[in-house]
C-alpha cells in the first residue's frame, strides 16, 4: 500500500511506541486499545496498523527492543571479576534511571505476551541475567566472591536493581551517581566480596 503523501512513518512510529508504552505502564496492557494509542498520537485507529500488526506485536516490540538495547549495553568486558561486577551495576542503573515505563512494562507485562513472544523474551532476558552470573561464577572460583548460590545471587541482585526505578527520580535527595555509588557497594555486600 502506498504511504499518503505528506506522512512521516520515521516520526509517527516512535510516536505509536512511546504511547503505547505509556499507557501500557499507567493502566496496563489488558486495559488499553488501539484506539487509545492512536487517540494519544493523533491519528485513526486504522493508520496504527501501518505501524504494526495488532496490540500483542506491539508488546512484544517493546519488550524485545528494551530488552535487546540493555544486552548491547551491557558488553562483557575482559577486567577482573570485582570490575566487572561494578561496571555491571553502574551500567544497569544508568541505562534504567530514565526508563521507568519500559522496566515496568517488562516485568509486569510478560503475562499478557503469547507463548511464542514470551519465550522469546525471555530468552533475552536469560542472556542479560547469564552475563552477571558468569561474572559472580568467575569471582567465586577466583575467590573474590564468597557465595554459595550464584544463580540466586544473580536473580537477586537484578531484583534489586530492577526496584530501582520504583522510588528513583531525577532531582530528588540523591544524584544517580551517588545511587550507583551506593548500590555497586550493596551488590558487593550480597556476593559476599572478600
Amino acid at each position: 500500500m502506498a504511504r499518503k503523501t505528506g506522512s512521516h512513518a520515521n516520526i509517527t512510529g516512535p510516536k505509536v511506541r512511546a504511547a503505547a508504552l505509556r499507557l501500557i505502564a499507567a493502566k496496563g496492557f489488558a486495559a488499553v486499545s488501539m484506539r487509545a494509542i492512536a487517540a494519544e498520537v493523533g491519528v485513526q485507529a486504522g493508520a496504527l496498523y501501518r505501524y504494526t500488526p495488532d496490540k500483542q506485536t506491539l508488546l512484544f516490540d517493546l519488550m524485545r527492543s528494551h530488552m535487546e538495547d540493555l544486552l548491547a549495553q551491557a558488553a562483557a568486558q575482559d577486567s577482573a571479576p570485582l570490575e566487572r561486577l561494578d561496571q555491571f551495576t553502574r551500567q544497569h542503573i544508568l541505562f534504567h534511571s530514565d526508563k521507568v515505563d519500559a522496566v515496568f512494562v517488562s516485568y509486569m507485562e510478560l503475562r499478557n505476551l503469547s507463548p511464542e513472544n514470551f519465550a522469546r523474551v525471555e530468552t533475552l532476558r536469560r542472556a542479560y541475567e547469564d552475563r552477571l552470573c558468569a561474572i559472580i561464577d568467575a569471582g567465586k572460583a577466583d575467590g573474590t566472591f564468597d557465595v554459595d548460590d550464584p544463580k540466586l545471587a544473580t536473580r537477586a541482585i537484578i531484583a534489586m536493581l530492577a526496584g530501582l526505578t520504583t522510588w528513583y527520580r531525577d532531582g530528588g535527595a540523591l544524584e544517580l551517581d551517588e545511587v550507583a555509588r551506593i548500590y555497586v557497594r550493596l551488590v558487593r555486600g550480597t556476593i559476599g566480596v572478600i
